[in-house]
């Protein structure tokens, strides 16, 4: 899921990792792609590389100037994050040179002693945890995959990986934004739209976006919407979390600085469809190494 917001970064920036962390096990591995959490300093800002040449070269996104300078994206929530990654380790070389996709994660209990959530800056979810106060939250964020690998098999990669953390942390919910390209909303009217009519969060799940931020996803009447067309018109990781159960916020937010649509989604773990729990394994062990 991904989220753009821009927060300021310190001068001069350090790096996330004060030292290399213990090996972490592999979560899962599918084929030559593995999936582990980044172990070291240069694993973590390999990731970061990677998030630069999607999010920039490829998407045309504006980082600020000290992460335009080291060709790395980062802010200052990547210091205390966990950094889902996925090898291909068919690929010679160091670890850092397999890194084909790779996911952001914080959980509740670690933003709650830094900055908070990154979303926040977007959808008030601080807002949606203190009306859940008994429940674990997991924010994803930063997600993307070499165009390459932009396949079903990567992207199980990603999921068994996530899934596996989810179960060991205990957690509850999974949020975080979604982003659809270019900042022009109605642009998707038909997927945004198809969207809300089908998976839009109820009362209990609802997330309002910040003050002046959003947009009604309610763009067009439900008879003018052709599912298999507004299926076709999302981005696979979209149409992978409307998939698995997941709910959407109301209104949309524009990131302009990334030039996404982002919408927030948000994936209570007791409603994940049944049968995608029987694929990966109830205990993530479908994968699993």
């Amino acid at each position: 899921m991904e989220t753009h917001v821009h927060r300021p970064l310190p001068k001069p920036f350090l790096p996330p990792f004060a030292g290399d962390r213990p090996a972490k096990p592999v979560l899962g591995r599918i084929g030559s792609l593995e999936v582990r959490l980044a172990a070291t300093r240069n694993e973590a800002e390999a990731a970061q590389a990677l998030r630069y040449r999607i999010f920039v070269e490829e998407m045309g996104a504006r980082l600020p100037l000290e992460a335009m300078q080291q060709k790395r994206d980062f802010d200052t929530i990547d210091r205390y994050c966990d950094h889902l990654i996925v090898l291909d380790t068919a690929i010679g070389g160091e670890v850092e040179q397999q890194i084909v996709g790779t996911y952001r994660l914080l959980r509740q209990d670690i933003a709650a002693r830094h900055e908070g959530f990154y979303s926040q800056a977007e959808y008030d979810v601080m807002d949606l945890v203190g009306r859940n106060p008994g429940k674990r939250f997991l924010e994803l964020g930063r997600s993307c995959v070499l165009r390459a690998y932009r396949t079903r098999r990567t992207l199980e990669a990603l999921w068994q990986g996530t899934w596996a953390y989810a179960l060991v942390h205990r957690i509850d919910v999974m949020f975080g934004c979604a982003s659809f390209p270019g900042d022009q909303p109605y642009a998707h009217a038909l997927a945004l739209s198809f969207l809300h009519q089908t998976a839009a969060a109820p009362e209990d799940w609802h997330v309002r976006s910040m003050a002046g931020r959003g947009l009604s996803m309610d763009m067009m009447p439900v008879e003018a919407i052709n599912p298999k067309a507004a299926l076709a018109a999302m981005p696979p990781l979209v149409k992978g979390y409307l998939r698995v159960g997941a709910l959407v916020a109301q209104e949309a937010v524009v990131d302009s600085a990334f030039g996404t649509t982002d919408v927030m989604v948000i994936l209570p773990v007791n409603q994940i469809s049944g049968r995608y729990l029987n694929h990966y394994g109830a205990d993530a062990s479908r994968f699993a190494v």
